[in-house]
């Protein structure tokens, strides 16, 4: 199998599927979005997932080459930061982590697909005053993040997923609550739609790869 035909889907728990225990599914599960990329591109290519819940980007970074350059994949989804901003890290720290990894795909000859962070979902009352001070400048670093991640992609020509504008509730500008599982993690109907902007990215360019 040639390496245009293999994609990885790296990140955290956002590319592992990870919902948290519901009613419904006390349990809770795991829908990686990449089973849903796979029915999208069809048996020709190759999805696999590396997704670890909570990771940091800088753990991300260190277990890159293992998991992911080593096996020469064409092409590679890339989500991280989730974790780093609940941490409170700077976004151009976290950048700096993700850019290494854009970097170092790009240098052998792959494709990265950076992938912007989605927003959060916190229920609150109109009068919890703290609350929304703390949702705003949770939404500010996700703003500021996703912005780098956006020129970054400009700059070096990439297509990139803007995951925080398909998931966001464009009001109160949280995540929307059909994707949100947890406030944080996604829902299964979230991962699918990940999955969908990831086809829509990738379909012209293997259609390319396959008629050269």
């Amino acid at each position: 199998m040639s390496s245009t035909a293999l994609i990885i889907c790296f990140g955290d728990s956002l590319t592992a599927g990870f919902q948290s225990p519901t009613r419904d599914n006390p349990t809770g599960r795991e829908t990686p979005y990449g089973q849903f990329l796979q029915s999208f591109l069809g048996g020709a290519r190759q999805v696999r997932t590396s997704g670890i819940c909570g990771e940091l980007t800088g753990e991300m970074v260190k277990r890159f080459r293992r998991d992911v350059l080593d096996h020469q994949p064409g092409y590679v989804p890339i989500l991280g930061g989730t974790n780093d901003l609940g941490w409170n890290a700077s976004p151009s720290e976290i950048m700096c982590n993700l850019t290494t990894m854009y970097e170092q795909t790009l240098a052998m000859g792959s494709v990265p697909i950076p992938v912007t962070v989605p927003s959060i979902r916190v229920e609150g009352g109109p009068g919890d005053t703290a609350g929304q001070e703390w949702i705003a400048e949770h939404l500010d670093r996700r703003s500021r993040l996703n912005r780098l991640i956006q020129e970054y992609a400009g700059s070096k020509g990439l297509a990139c997923v803007d995951l925080f504008a398909a998931t966001v509730d464009p009001q109160s500008g949280q995540l929307a609550e059909l994707y949100s599982n947890d406030g944080i993690h996604l829902t299964t109907a979230g991962y699918r739609l990940f999955a969908e902007h990831v086809a829509h990215i990738l379909k012209p360019l293997l259609g390319q790869n396959m008629q050269s």
